[in-house]
């Protein structure tokens, strides 16, 4: 897995780095849809000089790279998924998680062209409360 690390971040650019890796690391796979401060906060307990800046950068290449996506789904922070192929998310306005959803009504669409306009990206976003919530 290693290398496989190593070789994405040559791709896209980067200075491999036990930091870096350590943050492709914690996204690959991951189903909590992190923010930054949360991978931050994370990492940054084995790594005392990580800057929050060397995240920030880190995962703004790797969503300009194609390796993962940026969330606005949640109001007060950006969210990333390691998960690159189109699917709806559901946030939860109670507990802020947020799940992925299965229903695709329209992803099987060809995401390339859309109506005649080319499309770069498509997020669809469900709010509400979720199952645990509402109990």
């Amino acid at each position: 897995m290693k290398d496989s690390i190593d070789s994405h971040l040559k791709r896209i650019g980067l200075k491999i780095t036990p930091q870096r890796q350590a943050i492709f690391n914690l996204l690959k796979g991951n189903p909590t849809h992190p923010s930054a401060e949360k991978i931050y906060s994370e990492i940054s307990r084995k790594y005392h000089g990580l800057s929050f800046a060397t995240v920030y950068n880190t995962l703004s290449k790797l969503v300009e790279a194609g390796e993962i996506q940026e969330l606005d789904i949640d109001p007060d922070k950006k969210r990333f998924d390691p998960c690159i192929t189109p699917h709806p998310h559901f946030f939860c306005k109670v507990c802020g998680e947020i799940f992925d959803l299965t229903y695709d009504p329209f992803f099987n669409l060809n995401l390339k062209k859309i109506g005649g306009h080319q499309v770069d990206s498509l997020q669809l976003n469900v709010k509400g409360v979720c199952k645990d919530c509402r109990k």
